[in-house]
């Protein structure tokens, strides 16, 4: 992937863009994450971003384009299928990390605090298999 690619993906979009990211990603962050936390090295910093994206306070900018990033993991269709073993992941884990390049002085401590509560003690509706 080039860096027009990671440009074109990570868009911040407008309101409605961004609404219906939100929603793609609520209802299938923590799917997908069960299924690629193994191979993503940094998961905590993926579910912190997650946090991040979902809070108001976040600048809208930045809340974009983590749901668009965020979006692009969790969408079935993307540039290597995620059904194949350790590639699989592998533009996600390009794309998410340029997103968090980009943002991380915006990923506050309380997103991580989120992130650490529900890795260490997942909630059964979220994450059963890890």
């Amino acid at each position: 992937m080039d860096e027009v690619k990671f440009g074109e993906i990570l868009l911040p979009g407008d309101e409605d863009t961004q609404s219906r990211r939100e929603k793609t990603v609520r209802q299938k962050f923590w799917p997908t994450f069960r299924r690629a936390v193994r191979q993503i090295p940094f998961s905590r910093d993926v579910v912190a971003g997650f946090y991040c994206a979902l809070d108001p306070q976040t600048p809208t900018k930045v809340r974009g384009v983590l749901l668009a990033a965020l979006a692009y993991f969790v969408m079935p269709v993307d540039m290597i299928p995620d059904i194949f073993a350790v590639i699989g992941f592998s533009d996600d884990v390009a794309v998410l990390s340029a997103a968090f390049a980009m943002v991380r002085g915006h990923i506050r401590p309380g997103h991580y605090d989120a992130a650490d509560r529900v890795l260490a003690d997942p909630p059964a509706d979220t994450m059963k298999t890890i």
